[in-house]
């Protein structure tokens, strides 16, 4: 199974970039999005073989989920069930026979850090709803979850040590979560590949002295992270100050 994730910066905006092709020329069997930033009927895609969900935010472009997906869920669920971090489309989760499929894109700690208390009460909560799953079938969990775990998924982290996606407590709550039974796919497969970024800022050409941070993932269920077949990154695509990341896996 083929999955992608892939945080659009602005959908309407992407479209106008390729994305339709890239998403039907993907062979993906389930391709998710973050930073949609958009609301119902803004937009149509054209992605015949796929159905797609929605999840969007209720204040206007901003935020907002979605996910095109071949294979019919049993189930689809938007959100964590939590009033106060329910209303900025953040979280769809679609459940299989062998597996729940979960998009998220991680509230930013922003400028500042002014939103960090925040972003700690939702990885507390998301964390919680995530291993909730995982006690029920496999859990297998991407999009851009604003953090770089390690030194290495950042190209300068001596200087963004205290900023938003780098600090203490943002790392900490990410190692908490893969403690708590999880498998970071890249990781796992490339555990001191140096370079390997997702996201890159606009400013100062970074993308193309590839200045950038790993923060858009593929987490999995330390149980089935043997059938992990393969993990990438695609800064080949553009469209976005993102790329799409890639997880084949067996089940």
């Amino acid at each position: 199974m083929k999955l992608v994730s892939w945080n659009v910066n602005g959908l309407r905006a992407c479209l106008g970039k390729g994305f339709e092709e890239i998403l039907n020329t993907s062979e993906a069997d389930i391709f998710a999005l973050q930073e949609t930033k958009m609301q119902e009927g803004q937009a149509e895609v054209n992605a015949p073989s796929y159905s797609s969900f929605w999840n969007y935010a209720e204040k206007k472009g901003y935020s907002g989920t979605a996910v095109f997906t071949k294979n019919k869920p049993l189930s689809v669920s938007l959100g964590i069930g939590i009033d106060a971090h329910d209303h900025e489309g953040r979280v769809i989760t679609l459940e299989y026979e062998n597996f729940y499929f979960v998009t998220c894109y991680t509230p930013n700690s922003q400028d500042g850090l002014k939103r960090l208390d925040y972003r700690m009460e939702w990885e507390r909560d998301f964390q919680n709803y995530i291993i909730n799953l995982d006690k029920k079938k496999p859990v297998i969990l991407c999009g851009d979850l604003n953090v770089a775990h390690r030194e290495i998924d950042l190209k300068n982290p001596k200087t963004n040590r205290k900023n938003a996606g780098f600090t203490d407590e943002e790392r900490e709550k990410m190692t908490e979560f893969l403690e708590s039974g999880f498998t970071d796919s890249f990781r796992y497969l490339y555990p001191e590949k140096e370079g390997a970024y997702s996201w890159w800022s606009y400013r100062f050409s970074a993308r193309e002295k590839n200045a950038g941070w790993r923060i858009d993932y593929f987490i999995v269920s330390n149980r089935i992270a043997d059938k992990i077949k393969e993990a990438t990154i695609r800064s080949d695509i553009f469209g976005s100050d993102h790329c799409p990341v890639e997880l084949e896996i067996e089940i």
